[in-house]
């Protein structure tokens, strides 16, 4: 009995027990579906934040490209009013012009009148003397010409026939009175021939009787002051002897040329040289400019010295420049996949490529295999690997400037950092959201610069891994590189737009792209850019297939604000897309890689091609110049590589040659 009463005992307990499980229950799934109405509420808040950024910067977009139109409508109303005020001041300076000359032509057409009126009553005085004896005998008296004429009365070719003693040079004859006749006839020609401007030839005297007396003044050589500042003939010039060069090259700065020059004078031709000068450094920048004759047909040249052909490659010399450098390959490597990206160290022994899951560093002396990095293992471990193709192509690599580190960027939006001596990953940046297309290390190797699909460009901390400044823009950021002293960052992106940052404060100094002054800046997107070894100038290329080069030398004066800078060369030559662009450390040339298989060698002075080298079968995706010229072995040069979409890497050696 005892017994059963505790079993009861035991029954009510656990039944207590039970329903006390069964409360709590109840009461943690209460709050469990609270919970995750809060987590739907929140998830549904920042869906309803991301849709409001979005609609944001879609907005921006609008606002921007609204304000960029009418910028440039207003900037084209500006040049066309300007353009307007300069043709009515021209205008206004012909007709000034115009009347003073009228004016003139009248004064010396009165002066010549009265001149000739005076000299007629003389010969018709000195005829009746004649027919009638001494003057006063049935006669009327006839007063003599007034020589006593004031100058400033007088113009100067009827000054010069009048104030001249009998017998000196330039008189219309003597005044002697046994020559009545020659006087006669001299006054029956015309008094002046009109003035030719700015042309220094030698006019004969209308004056003259006979045609030994051809001098003039020099009041009648000298061109008109209004005709030689403002370039232009007078009205009454002489079509016939006007001087070529006086009406074509004449400038503010042209001298009156002296009597007896002639129309060929050396005052002439330094001005229409400057003027060539000009033209050439206006023609350096035109992006229109079509493609040279020796780059549309590789075949027309097929003879030394514009052809060279080898087994593998061959190269094709511009004709119409001589020869600067010729070019020979030195390595080749086989690569399971395309190679993305080519890359040397600082010290120029080592190139890093990048192709699907394996960077590769190889000697440039002996083309061995030093390193193969692969991270398949840790990163199979945490899915970074995940790309959804399974694929997982290394977009960049950068040497870090001591050698001892390889930094890649891949598409599974990671940077690694690999140590070279244990062939190890030391360090995982991650933060990019999108895959990573170039990376560059800081001349001091402690910060990292990389560019993202993910429209960031970021800076990192190499020894703590954290990104310590996100440059945000309104497209994705398809290149970058920091300039020779580390203070500036550049970057391409789809937009067709060269940024330019300080690299301390982030603030934008430089926007390189078609809305500048002279609206040659890139019309399609930017894939490559780099900075001269001097730092003075960015070098770009674009699927507009043209190379740019811009200037930086007024970044002082700008004072952080951003500014609108001009291309100062256009480079014309490649057939597709350019994907790699990159310069000679003697910042003399600069390299370029394109769709169309090609690799360009330009001069970067005059933006002309000296060499086309077709070395691969496929895309040039990639082109690297070693930072280190060689002068070993009598090599006057260096070394660059390729990177192609026929999963090859080469190496190849430039050389300079005396034309």
């Amino acid at each position: 009995m005892q017994d059963r009463t505790h079993l009861d005992e035991l029954l009510e307990a656990v039944k207590k027990e039970f329903e006390s499980l069964s409360r709590e229950t109840t009461l943690y799934k209460d709050h469990h579906q609270e919970y995750e109405m809060k987590i739907n509420q929140q998830h549904q808040e920042l869906a309803s934040i991301r849709n409001t950024v979005y609609e944001l910067e879609q907005a921006h977009r609008t606002m921007k490209d609204a304000y960029e139109k009418e910028i440039l409508r207003l900037k084209q109303d500006l040049e066309n009013r300007d353009r307007l005020l300069e043709q009515q001041s021209i205008q206004q300076q012909q007709q000034v012009q115009a009347q003073a000359q009228a004016q003139h032509q009248q004064q010396q057409a009165a002066a010549v009148a009265q001149a000739q009126a005076q000299a007629q009553a003389q010969v018709q005085a000195h005829s009746q003397t004649q027919q009638f004896g001494r003057p006063g005998v049935n006669q009327p008296q006839i007063a003599p010409p007034n020589l006593s004429t004031p100058s400033s009365s007088v113009p100067d070719a009827a000054r010069g026939f009048l104030s001249q003693p009998p017998g000196a040079p330039g008189t219309a004859a003597t005044a002697s009175a046994t020559s009545p006749a020659a006087a006669a006839q001299a006054l029956s020609q015309p008094a002046i021939q009109p003035a030719t401007a700015a042309v220094p030839t030698i006019a004969t005297n209308a004056f003259s009787a006979n045609s030994t007396t051809t001098n003039t003044t020099k009041q009648q050589q000298s061109p008109a002051p209004d005709a030689t500042k403002n370039g232009t003939s007078p009205v009454t010039a002489s079509p016939t002897t006007a001087s070529p060069a006086a009406t074509t090259n004449a400038a503010p700065s042209f001298t009156e040329t002296p009597a007896t020059t002639s129309p060929t004078s050396t005052h002439i031709k330094p001005i229409k040289q400057e003027t060539v000068s000009q033209e050439a450094l206006v023609k350096r920048a035109q992006h229109n400019k079509p493609i040279p004759a020796f780059l549309k047909d590789f075949d027309s040249y097929n003879s030394l010295p514009y052809k060279k052909q080898q087994s593998e490659y061959y190269v094709v010399y511009n004709p119409k420049v001589p020869k600067k450098a010729e070019i020979s390959l030195v390595h080749s490597f086989d690569h399971t996949s395309v190679v993305c990206c080519v890359r040397f160290s600082k010290d120029g022994k080592f190139l890093a490529t990048g192709c699907n899951k394996l960077t590769q560093v190889f000697s440039v002396e002996t083309g061995d295999l030093v390193a193969r990095l692969s991270d398949e293992s840790s990163a199979s471990a945490n899915g970074s690997y995940d790309t959804g193709s399974g694929d997982l192509y290394i977009r960049s690599v950068s040497f870090s400037p001591d050698g001892k580190f390889l930094a890649t960027g891949a598409e599974d939006k990671i940077i690694r950092i690999w140590d070279l001596a244990t062939r190890t990953v030391v360090k995982y940046l991650k933060g990019h959201e999108q895959d990573i297309y170039s990376l560059d290390f800081f001349p001091d190797g402690t910060k990292l610069v990389s560019g993202s699909g993910d429209r960031t460009v970021r800076i990192w901390d190499v020894f703590t891994g954290q990104c310590s400044l996100t440059l945000s823009i309104e497209d994705g950021v398809t290149t970058v590189a920091v300039s020779p002293d580390g203070k500036l960052i550049a970057a391409g992106s789809l937009d067709r737009t060269v940024r330019v940052w300080d690299a301390n404060q982030g603030f934008l100094v430089e926007r390189l792209d078609s809305a500048n002054e002279a609206g040659n800046g890139h019309m399609d997107s930017v894939y490559s850019v780099t900075f001269t070894h001097d730092g003075h100038e960015i070098v770009s290329g674009s699927l507009d297939r043209t190379v740019k080069l811009w200037s930086l030398k007024d970044l002082q004066r700008q004072q952080g604000a951003a500014s609108k800078s001009n291309c100062e060369v256009t480079y014309v030559g490649h057939k597709d897309f350019v994907l790699s662009v990159c310069c000679t450390p003697d910042d003399e040339f600069i390299l370029s890689g394109s769709k169309d298989r090609g690799v360009i060698l330009w001069d970067k002075l005059s933006g002309e091609p000296y060499i086309m080298l077709q070395g691969h079968r496929n895309s040039v995706i990639s082109v690297s110049v070693s930072p280190v010229m060689s002068t070993s072995r009598g090599l006057n040069g260096g070394y660059f590589a390729t990177g192609s979409g026929d999963c090859k890497a080469r190496i190849w050696k430039w050389e300079r040659v005396s034309s």
